[in-house]
């Protein structure tokens, strides 16, 4: 199955991100060919299961490890040859935020703003008072949660052109994940940032991703905009002449029991054509949907 084409190529405009057929190899695993891109002013969703090649694109972008092949662009900029004007207009939250632990919020933000022309230590002050963070506290002595809440806001004080969060609301309570929802979603509203968002919490990108990028096994499985997913793909339910040759061409999974077949199809006007006088259910397919059944039995 061919993954459809790249953003920009679909006229959505230009990409201040694109990854054009990157491939990185290490010992028992491959980043093959991918491709993805994400224009300005949108948030995209990169998605996988665990071991798919989410954090070695991450990785590539920030480059903290180097590319075999392939072109990785960045306003304008390769990462790999632009290193640190690239690294000015980025802001990373990890997973798990690491800083001087000795250090207090206030601290860390003076010594960090040092390294962006756009550092605004007025912003981030509002931002720590925003987010009900103690300034003056050791980042050491912080909660999980607190240290991704500090770490977002050196992201966005310095008013970063993308932001790269790699599992920012592990650990957030479900209140501040619908605030940062809400925070993500109004800082690319005037077009001129975007966002980059990884995650297993395929319930947050539902509500605010506009391109789903989904990765397993190092290979792109699809990169398309949420309209699109919601167009194309779909769950289908029925009895066995879904696994037909001619109807299987049509799916990208499926999951068979004692209940009849549950299946994956990136093609739904397709399927619902071939199926027309089947007695067969076909419904919305949702990003958990696609990221279980994607390659399942196929």
């Amino acid at each position: 199955m061919n993954p459809p084409a790249c953003p920009e190529e679909a006229g959505v405009g230009g990409p201040l991100l694109a990854f054009r057929n990157v491939s990185k190899q290490y010992a028992g695993f491959t980043l093959d060919n991918v491709s993805f891109s994400l224009p300005r002013g949108y948030i995209g969703g990169l998605i996988g299961p665990n071991g798919a090649g989410k954090t070695t694109i991450v990785k590539l972008l920030l480059n903290l490890v180097h590319r075999d092949s392939g072109e990785i662009d960045v306003a304008g900029m390769d990462p790999a040859r632009q290193e640190v004007a690239v690294k000015q207009r980025l802001g990373f939250v990890h997973e798990a935020p690491s800083y001087y632990d000795h250090l207090s919020l206030d601290a860390i933000g003076a010594f960090v703003g040092r390294f962006y022309p756009t550092w605004d230590a007025a912003r981030y002050a509002s931002l720590l008072r925003a987010f009900d963070l103690p300034s003056r506290q050791r980042f050491g002595l912080l909660s999980r949660g607190m240290r991704t809440k500090g770490a977002l806001a050196l992201a966005l004080a310095h008013r970063a052109e993308l932001l790269v969060l790699d599992e920012p609301t592990a650990g957030l309570d479900p209140v501040f994940r619908r605030s940062l929802i809400e925070q993500l979603a109004e800082y690319v509203s005037d077009g001129r940032a975007s966002v980059l968002l990884s995650t297993h919490i395929t319930s947050d990108l539902e509500r605010i991703a506009d391109f789903i990028t989904f990765v397993r096994a190092g290979r792109l499985v699809l990169s398309a905009t949420r309209d699109e997913l919601a167009r194309q793909w779909a769950i289908v339910r029925g009895g066995p002449e879904l696994l037909h040759d001619e109807t299987r061409k049509l799916l990208a999974g499926y999951e068979s029991g004692p209940h009849g077949v549950a299946a994956l199809t990136p093609d739904a006007p397709a399927l619902r054509r071939k199926l027309a006088r089947q007695s067969v259910l076909v419904e919305p397919a949702t990003l958990e949907d696609i990221m279980y059944y994607a390659g399942r039995s196929c």
